[in-house]
């Protein structure tokens, strides 16, 4: 087992990395009280739920399946797990369990972080995309029908544990999704770490174990001195966000539904690579080496045949980076280096924008 901590002083807290922990790791000791709701999905739930459970048989241990997939993450889904917290008496002592992917882990944060007036949750992750970014940081969120993560809040998890060994039943679409969060921090922050991925798609995707452990380390490394730095997104937390703003779009123009939130991400890297170097901050070759990596990992490169220049705008309008009515988007200065900026070309932007359209 390899140990980081997420330093944010008094909610400091640790994320766990190694194989089997969901059968090892003492989790019971991380719960305050002698209440504990694990929440999960109907596609987790035969896999992992007992496994959990099992660890927990001596406290109140309640809980709650829930449907599978990003179009769930509404505010409706959010108020089953506040009717089960009631029915099932649960005080602000309880600890809430996220057992899931993303969707999972931003709903139960979210409503851990409102249940009488917030109360600990514990991230245990079971797709590489959460286990590499969502499950740590604290950001929570549902999403609305006209934007992504909309209404949500900042509410740190007292422990992220990361049993790699559940990657073993991710269907490969979502390790890749997984994967495309994980190229982002050599992208905007530690380039050796991109070339070290460069060196290793076919290992990645084969599940090669040493291989995923490290880039699950790494990249949990890199958040966790991110977050660290800048808890609730004032500055450089948002340089995490490379690619979203577009990605997001394309989220919500396909109603949550059709492609997954690290395909869309995939996308909306490479674009905002496309404008970096519209802008001559970066090479063009790295739009091809992006391309490349992103294409060894089966991801998508190309936006819904349904998006226009105009819809982009009308969408990417309502990101959470818009200030003053004015839209920043990541890019990079260079291979490692990003930037959160108004200060570009509109032109630019609507020449990107025209490329992927057009294709």
């Amino acid at each position: 087992m390899r140990t980081l901590q997420v330093a944010l002083a008094e909610r400091s807290y640790d994320i766990h990395i190694g194989a089997g922990l969901l059968s090892t790791f003492p989790l019971a000791d991380k719960v305050r009280g002698n209440q504990v709701m694990v929440v999960t999905n109907e596609t987790i739930a035969p896999l992992y739920l007992e496994a959990v459970t099992s660890r927990l048989s001596h406290l109140q241990c309640d809980t709650l399946v829930l449907p599978d997939g990003e179009k769930f993450k509404t505010l409706e889904t959010l108020e089953r797990i506040f009717d089960a917290l009631m029915a099932r008496g649960h005080s602000r002592t309880t600890t809430l369990i996220a057992l899931g992917g993303g969707v999972v882990g931003d709903m139960v944060g979210f409503a851990a972080a409102c249940y009488q007036r917030g109360v600990d949750f514990i991230q245990v992750p079971t797709t590489l995309l959460a286990q590499v970014d969502s499950s740590v940081g604290g950001k929570t969120a549902v999403n609305h029908p006209r934007g992504k993560n909309m209404i949500g809040a900042f509410h740190q998890p007292s422990l992220v544990l990361i049993d790699t060994d559940v990657l073993d039943t991710l269907p490969e679409r979502e390790l890749a999704a997984g994967l495309a969060e994980v190229v982002k921090y050599g992208l905007i922050r530690d380039p050796a770490f991109y070339a070290w991925l460069e060196t290793r798609s076919a290992k990645l995707l084969s599940r090669d174990r040493e291989a995923l452990s490290e880039a699950i380390y790494r990249s949990c490394l890199n958040k966790a001195e991110v977050v660290a730095d800048d808890e609730t997104e004032q500055g450089n937390r948002a340089l995490l966000n490379l690619g979203h703003t577009f990605g997001h779009a394309i989220e919500t123009a396909t109603g949550y539904s059709e492609w997954l939130h690290g395909e869309a991400v995939a996308t909306g890297m490479l674009m905002a690579v496309h404008l970096s170097a519209e802008l001559g901050w970066v090479e063009s070759d790295l739009i091809g080496r992006l391309r490349d990596q992103l294409h060894a990992w089966k991801l998508p490169t190309a936006v819904p045949s349904s998006m226009t220049p105009a819809r982009f705008m009308e969408l990417m309008a309502l990101d959470k980076k818009v200030q003053n009515g004015r839209l920043r988007l990541v890019l990079l200065r260079a291979l490692g280096e990003a930037v959160v900026t108004a200060d570009y070309d509109p032109q630019a932007l609507q020449r990107t924008l025209e490329a992927f359209c057009e294709r």
